[in-house]
């Protein structure tokens, strides 16, 4: 999965109801003012593209962690520290990134997926993106992407649900809820209009980061990664923590077509369709 090397990397937190609360980083984002209760806490960079011959002026102050490419299709590797993790069940945007005399201007979502935005579960830690990339092979994207018709009502994305399971010595358990993708706090239009502004005037403040100053480091990526947000845990997701030889499942599909129970069946026997589903499998190391 190295085609996506020159890609900017970026998250939302706080794009679903509770999530942030099972998490339990509320505390991080008490002093973060929102534009209305349902908005989303920020965003946070998990990569960020080096140039190899820098034009820009700007120097890249961010943790240089930042830099080491981290997403992968097929496995997770645990810190060598003994530190909690905990998978978080997303859908990643494959963006294009427009720009007006050196400034974002556009964002415009291609393609989506299953998406796994692999967090540590430290307290202490002055920036949501000191929990976000520990190293190679720390974040998830399916290798398989869907097309997106139109980021509005009515699109294909509507259909769509995000599911996910953690198989554990032969037994496999539901570790996120069963949403449809319309359940995120903000959507459509309203999501990709509140990025534009957020990565616009984020500042240095809190566990939030100066991404305009970033982005202008890294001198204009055409293309983002952005995953939109983790969807609430179930009960023994909340509290189960990932370990060696356990594998990570997290499944976009179109409920219109295949059944919950389907999906169940598929991830017992590890047989999945190749259309309408976008399946993200990482074994754990």
């Amino acid at each position: 999965m190295s085609k996506y090397k020159s890609f900017l990397g970026l998250g939302i937190a706080g794009n679903f109801a509770l999530h942030l609360a099972q998490a339990g980083e509320l505390e991080d984002f008490k002093n973060i003012i929102t534009a209305d209760e349902a908005a989303p806490k920020g965003m946070f960079p998990f990569f960020l593209p080096r140039v190899q011959n820098p034009l820009s002026k700007s120097a890249l102050h961010a943790d240089k962690t930042l830099t080491t490419y981290p997403l992968g299709a097929d496995y997770i590797k645990l810190p060598k520290e003994s530190l909690n993790v905990q998978a978080e069940p997303e859908v990643g945007l494959l963006c294009d990134l427009h720009y007006t005399n050196g400034k974002l201007s556009g964002i415009t979502p291609r393609y989506f997926g299953a998406y796994n935005d692999c967090s540590l579960r430290v307290e202490g830690a002055t920036k949501i993106s000191a929990k976000k990339n520990w190293g190679h092979e720390t974040k998830g994207f399916s290798n398989t992407l869907i097309p997106i018709d139109t980021f509005s009502v009515g699109g294909i994305m509507d259909n769509y649900s995000i599911t996910s399971f953690l198989k554990r010595e032969g037994e496999v358990h539901a570790y996120g809820e069963d949403v449809a993708l319309t359940g995120y706090s903000y959507f459509h239009e309203k999501l990709v209009n509140w990025m534009l502004n957020q990565i616009n005037t984020q500042e240095d403040f809190g566990p939030l980061e100066p991404l305009s100053e970033y982005i202008a480091a890294c001198e204009n990526p055409k293309n983002a990664i952005i995953s939109i947000g983790a969807t609430r845990y179930t009960e023994y997701g909340e509290k189960t923590f990932l370990k060696v030889g356990d594998e990570m499942i997290i499944i976009v599909y179109d409920r219109t077509k295949i059944g919950a129970d389907a999906i169940f069946e598929m991830v017992q026997t590890s047989n999945y369709p190749t259309q309408n589903i976008s399946v993200l499998r990482q074994k754990v190391l």
